[in-house]
């Protein structure tokens, strides 16, 4: 019994030590999800429509945000029918946009799927191939 009060003593003497230092400054990580209306595919990614406070807003995301080496921006996950998606979750990190999640029915034939016709130009969706701009 000794050696184990003499133990726990030790312990709370020693904990301190290894406690993680919280003085610096956290990061600000949040997320926001949005509802997706339809989901384009085009020649050079995908155009979403997703619902905002003010009605319908869109969004060009580029494949290589997608499918691009090691470290991707975004990532697609189809799911079967369900009613909370298709939808879309945004990462932020101190105000600034991390990665994306684009959750959608596995089936490309429901109606949230489309695609656009060739020769029309979706080029003013992709203007950036680094960021995007959301509007909520």
């Amino acid at each position: 019994m000794k050696k184990y009060i003499i133990a726990i003593i030790f312990m709370a003497l020693v904990s301190p030590i290894f406690a993680q230092n919280n003085s610096e400054e956290s990061p600000n990580v949040y997320c926001v999800t949005v509802s997706v209306e339809k989901i384009y595919h085009t020649s050079q990614g995908y155009i979403i429509f997703y619902k905002t406070q003010r009605g319908i807003a869109s969004v060009g995301i580029p494949y290589s945000w997608f499918y691009g080496g090691g470290a991707t921006k975004a990532e697609l996950v189809k799911l079967q029918v369900g009613s909370d998606w298709p939808s879309m979750t945004i990462f932020y990190n101190n105000g600034e946009l991390t990665h994306l999640r684009v959750y959608t029915h596995r089936y490309v034939g429901h109606y949230t799927w489309g695609y656009v016709a060739q020769g029309i130009d979706t080029s003013s969706y992709f203007t950036d191939e680094e960021t995007i701009t959301l509007k909520f």
